[in-house]
């Protein structure tokens, strides 16, 4: 199982995107391997919206066939998460860490996944899981 962030989903739908390659090698990877890769509602949310702006509707639409389909699973944020993205956002004020990033390290934390598929280095390296440790961030190389 894996937490998803924004990035990588948008990335892989733009072959001129820098980390096109990059995500499309993760997806495939993670899919052969049979992973359960879940989104929260914000980065479905955050997705979509990007996908349309840069991509256009059908690009969009394409995305939401890939939940519907089962390639991706939408996660329900409990009141849980998001206390924990309250704490998080105000913790990390200075970055700023926007609610989205917040959300995936919550969804993380509550189903116990140390694995994120990001290219938000900067953000995720910072966040050490409530249980400790670390988060591994997908794909290792950039």
């Amino acid at each position: 199982m894996i937490v998803c962030d924004t990035g990588p989903l948008v990335a892989l739908t733009n072959t001129r995107d820098a980390h096109y390659f990059a995500a499309n090698a993760l997806f495939r990877d993670l899919l052969m391997a049979g992973e359960r890769i879940l989104l929260s509602p914000m980065v479905l949310a955050e997705t979509c919206y990007w996908l349309n702006e840069h991509g256009g509707p059908e690009v969009e639409a394409a995305f939401l066939d890939s939940v519907v389909d089962g390639t991706f699973t939408v996660v329900d944020l409990t009141e849980a998460d998001v206390a924990r993205m309250v704490e998080l956002v105000r913790r990390f004020a200075s970055f700023p860490l926007g609610g989205t990033d917040a959300s995936v390290v919550a969804v993380a934390e509550r189903f116990g996944v140390r694995e994120i598929a990001t290219f938000d280095r900067r953000h995720f390296s910072s966040m050490v899981p409530k249980s400790g440790g670390h988060f591994t961030l997908l794909p290792e190389s950039l």
